[in-house]
């Protein structure tokens, strides 16, 4: 069909080749969203590496950017062991287990039960994985979870009585990582330890305001910056507080930590920001939805940046504090990420914070249990009185059948 349309054209004249204003009008359209599509989607990890044997902990493994995360790399033999906050018998988490692995064709794939808006939960399980011995092997921990209040909605507190995205955003991982820093500097020298900490570009908007952390923020946005530039800051800080430690047998440190942003993604939480967690948000969501799937990353484009991460060799050597974004190493714009005296502040504030707000938690559980106890012991004295009572009853009962006139029990006995 083409010979005879170019036969047609160089014949007769272009114009006079059938629908051809349309067929470029098309052919430009679709070329634009190929290349729109293709500069938005971002760039794909090329990196390999042999992970089989290694044991991969993260967090927010099921679902958006940390579900791509943890299939990939479970397809490449890791041991992963996801945190959520589902119990290991949910019906929902054993069913994604067992998908996984059979798709991944990995039956190494395990799920912990860790409650990152509990500080006593963090606290149960890290405090675990420590005392363990001899040390369990550990080469990669990889914090995806994230949670991001709506423009317009209202942030949530957590048990602790924190608000939410401060806690599960930072305050979580400074607490599970302070735990397991002895269980990561334990690991042998020859192997390769990678922690990754996950952020975005809202951080560039951030301001490590401390003084409201345990209130409603002044709105999500606001909020989730916040955190980001929190979460860069410790994570440079705790570069330094692994490069400190000196090893017993002489050797260089092996972890190092490494910020990662994955880019704006099609995630549930992406989605739920947009939306405002609202139907007429939603609805205007659906409206629009070929603009979001034109810029927006899928999640397997925005796992990218952690693979890389994760398998390119560069980093498993050198030193560690490293920015990654789009597969390729960058520098932070803002200059607050590498500040050693705001470091130090965030440090101090944090360790106070997580200390008594673990006093409080452990004094509320205390008088909790002692209610339950009491609960408990005034149920069993009214279930042992109201026995009492039945069986005195049934007693006398019994004691007047038997002496009611005309029975014939009575008769028979007088006769």
């Amino acid at each position: 069909m083409v010979v005879p349309l170019l036969a047609e054209g160089f014949g007769r004249g272009i114009s006079n080749i059938p629908h051809l204003f349309t067929i470029a009008k098309s052919t430009a359209i679709i070329g634009v969203v190929y290349v729109l599509k293709t500069y938005f989607g971002g760039a794909k990890c090329l990196s390999e590496r042999n992970m089989h044997g290694k044991v991969v902990v993260i967090t927010g493994g099921a679902s958006g950017i940390g579900a791509q995360t943890t299939k990939e790399l479970a397809s490449r033999g890791a041991q992963i062991i996801l945190l959520t906050h589902h119990e290991p018998s949910d019906p929902f988490l054993v069913d994604y287990i067992d998908d996984l692995r059979t798709q991944c064709n990995n039956e190494l794939i395990y799920a912990e039960q860790v409650d990152l808006s509990s500080l006593h939960s963090i606290r149960m399980f890290a405090t675990k994985w420590v005392d363990n011995a001899p040390p369990r092997r550990l080469d990669t921990i990889v914090l995806c979870a994230n949670v991001m209040t709506p423009k317009w909605g209202k942030s949530r507190t957590t048990v602790d009585g924190v608000e939410e995205e401060w806690m599960v955003n930072y305050l979580s991982t400074y607490h599970l990582l302070s735990i397991l820093s002895p269980a990561i500097r334990a690991q042998p020298p020859d192997r390769d330890v990678r922690i990754l900490f996950s952020t975005c570009s809202s951080y560039i908007g951030g301001t490590l305001d401390l003084s409201n952390t345990e209130t409603k923020a002044k709105s999500g946005s606001w909020a989730h910056s916040r955190t980001k530039l929190a979460v860069m800051n410790f994570a440079h800080a705790f570069q330094k507080h692994l490069d400190a430690y000196e090893r017993p047998d002489k050797q260089p440190g092996n972890a190092r930590a490494l910020v990662v942003d994955p880019g704006y993604s099609r995630t549930p939480g992406m989605r739920r920001w947009l939306t405002g967690g609202s139907l007429i948000g939603l609805l205007l969501y659906l409206l629009t939805w070929p603009i979001w799937w034109l810029i927006l990353k899928s999640p397997v484009q925005g796992a990218q940046s952690f693979l890389f991460a994760v398998m390119d060799p560069q980093y498993g050597q050198g030193l560690g504090g490293k920015y990654i974004k789009e597969c390729r190493e960058i520098e932070p714009l803002r200059p607050e990420v590498r500040d050693e005296v705001i470091a130090g502040t965030l440090w101090e504030f944090s360790e106070k914070q997580i200390e008594r707000l673990e006093k409080q938690g452990a004094v509320q559980r205390a008088l909790e249990k002692k209610e339950k106890e009491n609960a408990a012991k005034q149920g069993v004295k009214t279930t042992d009185a109201g026995s009492n009572g039945t069986a005195n009853g049934n007693t006398g009962d019994a004691s007047h059948k038997q002496q009611t006139a005309g029975s014939r029990r009575n008769k028979k006995q007088k006769s």
